[in-house]
């Protein structure tokens, strides 16, 4: 997967890792990849819901060591 935009959102409590990856996002051409790090829990259900509702694609998500890692597809 070919990553075009690193957003680190770790640290940060909602609604902030939403806004900083709407803000990333739209800097991207459609089809790009941005990756989003995050240890907010509840970002696992914010971003995929967000991503869906603005067209937007998870492609993928997964966990490390506490941090939640999201790879969302341009719409």
């Amino acid at each position: 997967m070919n990553i075009d935009k690193v957003l680190d959102a770790k640290g940060l409590a909602c609604p902030m890792p939403i806004v900083k990856t709407k803000k990333a996002i739209d800097d991207l051409e459609s089809g790009q990849i941005l990756e989003v790090l995050a240890t907010d829990k509840g970002a696992k259900n914010d971003l995929t819901a967000w991503a869906a509702s603005t067209g937007h694609e998870v492609v993928e998500s997964k966990e490390e060591n506490g941090v939640l890692y999201f790879y969302i597809k341009k719409g």
